[in-house]
């Protein structure tokens, strides 16, 4: 658990720090610095969101009955695999044009005002921090794990992020972000497939999806689920020695369409979105 979610951290968090690194260095480039403090303003309401949404999606839930607590985990689960799977496939496709289009939108916006320079920076950053809220939600809840771990990986992850994007635009790194997005996509369609298992087992146990008690395999008599080698490969694939047949399932299923597909589009077009955005900072720098 404390890998998926150091994963979720670093791989979003880089994206919302590069949003925030891009906007920085046109502003500082264009000699628009009065418009930086609306961008942080920005920042710390999409951040501030984030919070809410995952504290809410976390403590909310725990006075629902059986039930409704399992239909909302499954519901929130399905969720973060369609906004991660999203995002994932959307940041492959942008490609280059990432930076250019982001700036062009802040260009605009101070034009617009304020409000409008806040508004591109909230955006930006909060789709990446509502996506990480519903994943680490789902994470954790799939994991039935408790305790400091999972919070501990996120801000991890989290903390790398910050730190990266600092020194990206410090110039102090210059990292291959096409690959760093590249093979940290394929951890997050491994994390996925996990979470869409446990949706299934949610919304199955919540009386939405037949086939609960239809057993692919049952390996408690061998495996012990509370052993450590188990709770590991619980906490990074999800799967549990006892799994329903809808579940192993979709695991599959998801697998074996998304994995194929992701890494054929990767390696036909230049990677990302990212990787162009930061190389362009240094030179907005100059």
């Amino acid at each position: 658990m404390f890998f998926s979610n150091a994963l979720i951290g670093l791989r979003e968090g880089l994206e919302a720090a590069l949003v925030v690194v891009i906007l920085i260095a046109f502003l500082v480039k264009t000699d628009r610095r009065w418009a930086l403090r609306y961008v942080w303003i920005g920042v710390g309401a999409a951040v501030a969101l984030s919070v809410v949404i995952g504290a809410v999606l976390t403590f909310g839930t725990s006075g629902l009955d059986d039930r409704t607590a399992e239909l909302v985990g499954g519901l929130a689960s399905l969720l973060a695999v369609v906004l991660v799977t999203g995002m994932i496939f959307w940041m492959r496709s942008v490609g280059r044009r990432f930076a250019g289009e982001l700036t062009g939108k802040l260009d605009r916006a101070l034009d617009a005002g304020p409000f409008a320079i806040a508004a591109v920076a909230f955006l930006g950053v909060g789709r990446e921090g509502l996506e990480s809220a519903l994943f680490f939600y789902a994470t954790v809840e799939s994991a039935g794990e408790t305790g400091i771990s999972p919070a501990l990986g996120w801000v991890v992850g989290i903390g790398a992020a910050v730190a990266l994007g600092i020194a990206i635009y410090l110039g102090a790194v210059r990292i291959d972000l096409a690959q760093f997005f590249r093979w940290t996509g394929v951890g997050l369609v491994i994390v996925a497939a996990g979470i869409l298992a446990y949706a299934v087992h949610e919304l199955q146990e919540a009386g939405v999806l037949p086939g609960e008690n239809v057993y692919a395999f049952d390996l408690r008599s061998t495996i012990d689920p509370t052993s450590p080698l188990a709770m590991v490969v619980r906490g990074i694939l999800n799967l549990r020695p006892r799994m329903a047949v809808l579940e192993i399932g979709a695991w599959a299923a998801y697998l074996v369409v998304v994995l194929p597909l992701f890494l054929r589009g990767v390696g036909r077009r230049p990677t990302a979105t990212a990787a162009a955005a930061a190389e362009s900072v240094p030179a907005a720098k100059r």
